[in-house]
């Protein structure tokens, strides 16, 4: 070949070093471009056929060599809906083709591109800055689960969220075995942590009453039922009131005296006997003419005392005849304060805790304060068990007999390990009203471990959990993608939807994909075909180029030598033929 072969070996070097010239010259200029994969050079000698003692170098050609494997920098960005991998994925997009009425057509064929800057258009399509549409699968939004296993062109609503009625709340908390109530009194009688059912209930309290005596109506003597010398001793919450009889002629004791001289009736004698004592304690004659004295309160003490123990001519005489307060007690504790009215609301919150307060919502999406309180109906240091009572505030509007409050579930009995016994997994609340708000069936979710009942020196309850899955309906305001992957909607209601996945494509041979404008990469024979992934997605950044100045500007000079070395041989080719020429001179 000679001196034209390397004058032709030389020209190829020239074209190669152009050709490598221009990938760096493609590289800067796009190193800024967001997900930009730059091309290297690569070049490979072409050896002429010939005896192995010779053979030439040949000449030489340049290739490009892609990078799409090797990822550039990730930037945070302050757009939501930017998105980067951290792999070595692609998104898969789609180029629309054009509009009909309106809508966007597209082509149907999928590309891939590492570039995030995927924004909303006027659409509701997230489209890169290349005009790209991205794809990925719907999500279910009843279940958030993925509906698909085929990409699609993501389109967000910016419809409504239609509002979702509350039918559970998640309710958790630790009850005090002590609630240290505004009515506590820890120097105070025992008991004074509980709710005193007799202040909302009309419980009728006990009488203390005779079982013989005369025989006798209001207009009979006084000396019908006693006689001149009886003494009579009443005793209410622990006070007594003595009470002597005398024939009108003198004083027999040294208290009260009351005379049973022929102008005073049994009426008059009873009037006489009720007016020295506490106010609401009443005295008189039964049908069967026995005297009872019946308590103002249900709780009062009573004891009824005389000296004629057995006597026919006193109707106090009774041996027995001392009330006994633990009846009207025990009574109250049995029944349970189903409702409590408006004018007594007061009295019960300061016989209650306070446990935590949630909105919940009806199905068209009105809300609902439901503020709940719990009140210690009973305990072993008053003889019985821990029992608790939860109540509801279902009318805060509610004046004067109007029911305020209403208890809810039934009771809720703790052991001494502090856990419930029964168990109590949850409690039902069917067809809640609060304020005018028909919530409907609605339960509270404790769980397994969720309601204790442990020591707590502040006496209050402790709320641990206290949710609910309903809310009112929503206007659209933004999307973004997390860093899961998903297109997540929000909404003025504070809701937030996932209303698709953002899937990633990988190749065996990403290298081998075939480069398009725009950024994007189509699917080759040699790179195989996609592998679907839903990792490696971060939100709020995009990729930036992979292109290193400094390295590129390196091969620029690299370049440019080897392209002057290119030229020097052109010119010693053409000097050795001048000279082969001037021979024949």
């Amino acid at each position: 070949m000679g001196i034209y072969g390397a004058l032709s070996t030389a020209v190829t070097g020239l074209r190669a070093q152009s050709f490598a010239l221009e990938n760096i010259s493609g590289n800067i200029a796009n190193s800024q471009t967001t997900g930009f994969k730059r091309i290297d050079t690569d070049f490979v000698d072409m050896i002429p056929d010939a005896a192995q003692k010779r053979q030439t170098a040949g000449s030489v050609l340049g290739y490009s060599r892609s990078t799409n494997n090797i990822q550039g920098d990730i930037k945070g960005t302050s757009t939501e809906t930017n998105m980067a991998i951290n792999g070595n994925g692609f998104f898969v997009v789609e180029p629309a083709i054009g509009m009909s009425d309106g809508d966007t057509l597209f082509s149907g064929a999928n590309y891939y591109t590492r570039r995030g800057d995927f924004e909303l258009d006027k659409n509701g399509y997230l489209v890169n800055g290349s005009g790209y549409y991205l794809k990925g699968l719907p999500i279910d939004p009843a279940t958030q689960n993925i509906s698909s296993s085929v990409p699609q062109v993501l389109q967000v609503s910016s419809s409504f969220l239609p509002a979702q009625q509350t039918s559970s709340i998640n309710y958790e908390l630790n009850l005090p075995q002590l609630p240290k109530t505004a009515a506590y009194q820890q120097s105070g009688a025992a008991g004074s942590e509980l709710l005193r059912a007799q202040n909302f209930l009309s419980i009728t309290p006990d009488t203390a009453a005779t079982t013989s005596g005369a025989t006798a109506v209001g207009t009979d003597p006084a000396s019908t039922i006693a006689s001149a010398g009886n003494t009579l001793s009443v005793s209410v919450n622990g006070v007594p009131v003595n009470f002597s009889f005398n024939s009108g002629s003198g004083t027999v004791g040294n208290d009260i005296d009351i005379s049973i001289a022929p102008t005073n009736t049994v009426d008059g004698l009873l009037a006489a006997i009720q007016s020295a004592l506490p106010a609401g304690t009443t005295v008189a004659r039964n049908s069967s003419g026995a005297i009872t004295v019946t308590a103002a309160n249900a709780t009062d003490t009573i004891a009824v005392n005389d000296n004629t123990t057995g006597s026919s001519s006193l109707g106090f005489g009774l041996a027995d005849g001392t009330y006994n307060p633990t009846v009207s007690a025990s009574l109250a504790l049995q029944q349970r304060v189903n409702t409590v009215s408006a004018d007594k609301a007061d009295a019960f919150i300061s016989q209650s805790i306070s446990g935590g307060a949630v909105t919940v919502y009806a199905g068209n999406g009105a809300p609902a304060n439901v503020q709940m309180r719990w009140a210690k109906v009973n305990s072993t240091a008053n003889g019985g068990a821990e029992r608790w009572n939860l109540f509801i505030l279902t009318n805060s509007q509610a004046t004067g007999s109007g029911t305020a409050w209403t208890r809810v579930g039934g009771d809720y009995t703790f052991g001494a390990d502090g856990s419930p016994n029964p168990p109590v997994d949850h409690t039902d609340l069917p067809g809640l009203t609060v304020n005018g708000v028909t919530i409907g069936d609605l339960r509270l979710q404790h769980g397994t471990s969720g309601l204790t009942q442990f020591s707590d020196p502040n006496g209050n309850a402790e709320v641990t959990t206290l949710n609910q899955n309903g809310y009112a309906a929503g206007e659209f305001v933004s999307v973004a993608v997390n860093d899961n992957g998903r297109v997540v909607v929000s909404y003025t209601n504070g809701q937030q939807l996932e209303v698709a996945q953002v899937v990633t494509a990988n190749f065996n041979a990403a290298n081998a994909l075939k480069r398009m404008d725009g950024g994007v990469f189509a699917a080759t024979s040699e790179s195989g075909e996609p592998l679907l992934d839903t990792s490696g997605v971060v939100g709020s950044a995009v990729e930036a180029s992979n292109t290193d100045i400094s390295e590129e500007f390196t091969k620029l000079i690299v370049t440019q030598q080897a392209y002057a070395a290119g030229t020097r041989i052109v010119s010693a080719a053409d000097q050795m033929l001048q000279e082969s020429l001037n021979m024949i001179r």
